[in-house]
């Protein structure tokens, strides 16, 4: 069986995007065109479908490190702040922006909560692994 771990992370995460795209409860919300990713940006993201990425990257995330929360995702979506002549810094990427993606996906059923995090639902880690097999399935032919 086919799992996330045997395909490459970047076709994964653009396969389960464009599905993501079709279902109607995730739906990116009405800031999501002007808003940085974390304050260590300068500018919003350039690819309209930014939003999907992000919940496909996510739900990926937590099928890997599950259970996690809020402040964990945010440390593996943050970087370095350019703060002019000082030294840079890490700084965490934005909560709301996790926040909301792990809601849409809740709603979906992909993740669940639990008392110690979020963790992939049956549901998620099939549609995961079936997604991981497409992904497979074309690279090989």
């Amino acid at each position: 069986m086919t799992t996330v771990y045997d395909v490459p992370a970047h076709r994964l995460i653009t396969k389960i995007a464009e599905h993501l795209k079709k279902n109607k409860k995730c739906t990116p919300p009405e800031w999501a065109a002007y808003v940085k990713t974390g304050v260590h940006k300068e500018l919003p993201p350039l690819n309209p479908d930014w939003w999907y990425i992000r919940c496909a990257s996510i739900l990926r995330r937590i099928y890997i490190d599950g259970p996690v929360g809020v402040e964990r995702l945010r440390s593996v979506y943050g970087g370095r702040k350019n703060r002019g002549s000082r030294p840079e810094r890490f700084l965490k990427g934005s909560g709301s922006i996790v926040r909301k993606a792990l809601r849409q996906l809740e709603d979906i059923e992909y993740v669940r909560t639990m008392k110690n995090g979020r963790v992939i639902s049956p549901q998620g880690r099939s549609f995961l692994d079936k997604t991981a097999n497409e992904v497979k399935s074309e690279l090989t032919s």
